[in-house]
């Protein structure tokens, strides 16, 4: 059986029989972890390893949203509380070279944490540049509001990543940094101009479009596509993220299950396939929304394979740095950041 093009989510702390029957049936491309499924460092090899066992592919991608700040699966007493983004944002403000040293080290430890757990996948960099007014969702989580900034900081950050052996993930292409409101809960209207979007939200991804997986943005963007969310927008995809940005990595949706987008499931896997994503993302564990998804889901294959195949090449035995100094700023920047 060929890989489906879908990355999907767990209910609980250990793999249910119709999960199993599930990642039998469909062989989903990848697994996300969420705070439901992290119980203590143990509990999660052996979630990992069941889920690669039964797929019969030793590099079958866990992905997990380890940022820090209010984004944070992993977290004490098994794991560091680590700082948000802005943090290393505001440190730039006052010194580039202890704001690029401190993302890498701290962005290194989150690292080795992912890499001991088997989780091969985070979905960080944020590369969205936030503007006044708008929703909070990104806020803090973005390095800062200048795009070069974003973009210097977010490279260090996907640098310690890939140095960690784990695969960085830029989001949210093209850039959510100027939504209103919170696209978990609905869609997002963007009017500023093309020439707005391009000069400053769409830049950081453009300086890391050699990255080798993005994840889209549930927003809408006037200026390109006047009705669909970027997941959804051929113009936005095709023209934006593969012709502006001049991105070649494997594009995968957010969460099809935010209240963003509206249709049924399986009209919204067919749309995003149309659109351009190469594999579909599917977080909340439910089982029937899973099997609607499944359905509607092809196999992996043609580019969308080449992508998906290219990007686990990315991955590394770990390098070697330098953790005490690591552990230091770490320290400081949790202390700085209360």
């Amino acid at each position: 059986m060929t890989v489906s093009a879908l990355i999907i989510g767990c209910s609980g702390h250990v793999l249910t029989p119709q999960e199993i029957d599930f990642l039998r049936r469909f062989d989903p491309w990848g697994l996300i972890l969420f705070q439901r499924n992290c119980q203590n460092p143990e509990q999660i090899k052996a979630l990992v390893s069941s889920f690669r066992d039964i797929c019969g592919r030793k590099d079958a991608p866990v992905l997990i949203d380890q940022e820090g700040g209010r984004v944070q699966r992993l977290g004490p007493p098994h794991w560091r509380q680590y700082p948000a983004a802005r943090v290393f944002g505001d440190m730039f403000e006052e010194s580039r070279e202890d704001a690029r040293q401190a993302t890498y080290l701290i962005t290194r430890l989150m690292a080795e944490d992912l890499h001991d757990l088997g989780i091969s996948v985070d979905c960080l960099p944020v590369v969205d540049v936030p503007h006044p007014g708008a929703d909070n969702i990104i806020g803090d989580r973005a390095y800062s509001s200048q795009p070069e900034i974003v973009a210097e900081l977010a490279q260090r950050a996907a640098t310690a990543l890939l140095d960690g052996g784990v695969l960085p993930v830029i989001k949210h292409i093209p850039g959510h940094g100027r939504a209103t409101v919170d696209s978990h809960i609905e869609l997002p209207r963007v009017k500023a101009s093309a020439k707005e979007l391009c000069e400053i939200d769409f830049a950081p991804f453009v300086e890391l479009s050699h990255l080798p997986l993005a994840m889209t943005a549930h927003v809408v963007y006037e200026a390109f596509d006047t009705s669909c969310p970027a997941t959804l927008s051929p113009a936005i995809i095709e023209g934006v993220i593969r012709g502006q940005m001049g991105f070649e990595g494997l594009i995968m949706s957010d969460d099809l299950s935010m209240k963003a987008l509206s249709g049924t499931l399986g009209h919204l896997t067919c749309s995003a396939y149309a659109a351009g994503c190469d594999v579909v993302l599917h977080c909340n564990g439910d089982m029937v929304e899973m099997e609607s998804i499944a359905a509607n889901v092809p196999r992996l294959a043609g580019k969308p394979l080449a992508r998906a195949e290219a990007a686990l090449k990315c991955l590394n035995y770990p390098q070697d740095y330098d953790r005490d100094h690591a552990l230091f700023l770490h320290s400081r920047s949790i202390q700085n950041s209360l």
